[in-house]
């Protein structure tokens, strides 16, 4: 695909705090809060482990080895934008992300129980739907 010229486009996901838009793409190390951000995650991703997630590398790139594989839906865009409004908002608010891709099965499945480990509603909003998480439950019936 890349031969004629077919490039993948980015993961971003944004979330509007104060009248700002904060983006991030997925993998990014360029936000101000980069290290906090990244904390956040590697704490969070213990905490999953714990609760029994197994990354779903199926969503992975396939020309990466297995901890690259790990490592990079841990950053998906989304999550890293969950880190940002776990840090930057009022305890107790729901969390509120859009993103220009679809969340994948990866994703949805973390998302869901970072909402449960976090005791917050979390919606991702992508290209075609609103995604409610809550309680370790997905509204649609896990439907991404």
């Amino acid at each position: 695909m890349k031969d004629i010229g077919v490039v993948k486009q980015p993961g971003s996901s944004w979330l509007t705090l104060k009248g700002l838009k904060h983006e991030l793409l997925s993998a990014d190390r360029s936000h101000p809060l980069t290290e906090q951000l990244y904390l956040m995650l590697d704490g969070l991703g213990v905490r999953l482990k714990v609760l029994g997630y197994v990354p779903d590398q199926q969503f992975a790139l396939h020309d990466v080895e297995i901890e690259q594989k790990e490592e990079m839906l841990s950053y998906h865009s989304e999550r890293l934008a969950i880190a940002f409004g776990l840090i930057s908002t009022v305890e107790g608010c729901t969390i509120t992300v859009m993103k220009n891709l679809r969340v994948c099965g990866d994703g949805h499945n973390a998302i869901k129980l970072i909402a449960k480990i976090v005791d917050l509603e979390i919606v991702v909003r992508n290209s075609s739907r609103f995604h409610h998480f809550k309680n370790g439950i997905y509204s649609c019936g896990d439907y991404w």
